[in-house]
């Protein structure tokens, strides 16, 4: 299989998970959670975006960023995806190591200025980074 076919299971598989927990969610009635956890990548992304193109970030830490995606971006991992919870927890806990490494150059502030999704998530970030 090629490296795009793999990239397209391993997508698939993934939107597939991400939507199962959000139906889950809403069916259990947790309506509010479902909202947020649906919106979380999104927030995400357009959190890292934002940090980017902001000139406050230093260079290295944007360079980190880059790096994150990068690495998110890829089809194989540290413990390849595929592999449930396990695969994702790795791309979690290195996310979290460059969140933490940003919040902890003084940038908490631009997180929360640029953090584009409702307040319990950010907190979350927040948590996860700290």
């Amino acid at each position: 299989m090629s490296l795009w076919n793999w990239l397209f299971v391993a997508l698939a598989a993934f939107v597939f998970l991400y939507a199962f927990f959000v139906v889950a969610l809403v069916v259990a009635g947790r309506r509010e959670s479902a909202r947020a956890l649906a919106g979380f990548i999104p927030d995400c992304i357009i959190l890292c975006s934002r940090l980017l193109r902001d000139p406050r970030v230093p260079r290295r830490k944007k360079a980190l960023l880059v790096a994150l995606a990068g690495y998110l971006a890829l089809p194989f991992d540290l413990i390849p995806d595929f592999i449930p919870v396990a695969g994702q927890i790795d791309d979690v806990i290195i996310a979290a190591l460059v969140l933490r490494t940003l919040l902890r150059g003084g940038g908490e502030p631009l997180v929360r200025q640029h953090w584009p999704g409702p307040e319990n998530s950010l907190a979350l970030v927040l948590r996860l980074a700290a």
